[in-house]
């Protein structure tokens, strides 16, 4: 049992995942009377709000990642574990994992989400998703294999659907990937393909609800409707795509979409563990928590980020799921658990929102800050790489992406389309090599919305 963790006589804290929010609770039990142990499928933080620009070939795969044994070099009460998470036993605090027991004093759930299918399996089954390197990495090569098909292909139907390519989802995800590749459809494309008529190639963007950017401003919206007009992202709006078959991306019953390409940003489940008592994970797979993070029920288990759902007055379906949340919610409890050491009560948790922001492409973004404070263009976009930027985890990441970004910039140019290992889509699987279908049901929040698209 406990994995060749050492004895310790100070009470035991683990964490399950090393994302934005297990990695900042890590950092900040630095200094506390605690053992520290985090326990992660992979050996690296993964920074997702750049996973799209890995996908189209604008950074490096490793320069979004950074392994998790370097980045705490140095602190002494830290202890990592690479290992699948099966399941929690709150009576004997025990978690099970692919390598064995570990026994907990103080349990903190960061596992994050995972992608929401809404129950479509025919969308699971066959759609492209972006929620880790692999999954970038995939869609990388999928998409140039299949410009790589269209050079040989005779038949004008099939060229069509192996060049379209169908993004659905309008959050910041799917909004920044659609820029991404109408810029690569500009400025990369007919430079490795001058044999293919690339006006012919058409990028759709398909959003359920009546606009982009649900969560931002009516300003943002707008101006991200713009730019994607002007960058020729045809956007769909109150339309669902209900199956993914055959080469076509079904809006209705008859009506489609010819696409290979279909690219699935349209919703998370959180990455609730087997074990937890039913009553305290919610129909999207969150964990219900207290102000101060602590899951419903359970002393000494707590959750925050993704997986956490800490319903306010302002926030009834919970709180965002977004990295500051995660950020903030750890930086509290790693206060609150050395109270908790000490006999002391622990303070509640107040979210400070200090803006969202996405970005579209060159010189193309939009941002909203508290107050009602907007602002979009060439200086939205200096901010939203600086942000990043600077939220990179690693020096040499740092210098990386922003060589890459800078060679981009100026040569219009992405010097990354490898198709390092081909893909197939038989080849689908999760990160743990393996479907799992049951954190991917269907929420009752989902609307799909009225079909908009004419028949294709």
């Amino acid at each position: 049992m406990d994995t060749n963790l050492p004895f310790s006589d100070k009470p035991r804290v683990v964490i399950v995942g090393c994302g934005f929010g297990g990695l900042q609770l890590a950092k900040d039990l630095a200094n506390a009377p605690v053992q520290v142990v985090v326990v992660d499928r992979n050996n690296y933080h993964n920074f997702q709000p750049l996973l799209y620009q890995v996908a189209t070939g604008a950074l490096e795969a490793d320069s979004i990642a950074y392994p998790v044994r370097k980045i705490f070099s140095g602190q002494r009460n830290f202890f990592f574990r690479l290992a699948d998470v099966t399941g929690v036993e709150s009576t004997t605090n025990t978690l099970h994992t692919s390598v064995g027991e570990i026994r907990y004093d103080y349990l903190v759930l960061a596992t994050g989400s995972l992608t929401n299918f809404f129950g479509i399996e025919s969308i699971e089954r066959n759609a492209m998703q972006i929620k880790s390197i692999p999954n970038a990495l995939n869609l990388r090569s999928f998409i140039f294999q299949n410009f790589e098909k269209a050079l040989l292909t005779a038949d004008p139907v099939e060229r069509q659907a192996l060049m379209n390519i169908v993004v659905v989802g309008g959050g910041p995800t799917g909004v920044e990937i659609s820029g991404s590749l109408a810029e690569m459809r500009k400025h990369v494309l007919p430079k490795d393909y001058p044999e293919l008529d690339l006006g012919q190639m058409q990028i759709f963007l398909v959003e359920a609800g009546p606009a982009l950017l649900g969560p931002m401003s009516p300003a943002s919206q707008a101006d991200a409707s713009r730019y994607l007009d002007e960058l020729g992202v045809q956007v769909r709006l109150g339309t669902s795509v209900k199956r993914f078959e055959d080469s076509k991306a079904y809006y209705s019953d008859t009506e489609f979409i010819p696409t290979e390409n279909l690219i699935w940003a349209a919703g998370v489940n959180g990455a609730a563990l087997p074990g937890l008592p039913d009553a305290v994970v919610t129909r999207n797979k969150r964990v219900t928590v207290n102000p101060w993070n602590q899951v419903e029920g359970l002393a000494n288990v707590f959750a925050i980020g993704d997986v956490a759902n800490l319903v306010t007055a302002d926030m009834p379906k919970g709180l965002p799921m977004l990295a500051p949340v995660a950020q903030q919610q750890a930086s509290l409890l790693a206060k609150n658990l050395v109270r908790l050491t000490k006999g002391e009560a622990p303070q509640p948790f107040e979210y400070t929102n200090k803006g969202v922001m996405a970005i579209v492409s060159r010189n193309k973004a939009v941002v909203d800050l508290p107050k009602g404070v907007h602002f979009n263009g060439i200086f939205g976009w200096a901010t939203w790489l600086f942000v990043h930027l600077m939220t990179l985890v690693g020096f040499r990441n740092k210098v990386v992406a922003f060589v890459d970004w800078a060679f981009s910039y100026f040569s219009s140019d992405q010097a990354l389309r490898l198709i390092i290992r081909p893909f197939k889509r038989r080849d689908m699987r999760d990160d743990q090599g393996k479907r799992t279908a049951e954190h991917l049901t269907a929420t009752a929040d989902y609307n799909p919305g009225p079909p908009a698209i004419q028949e294709a």
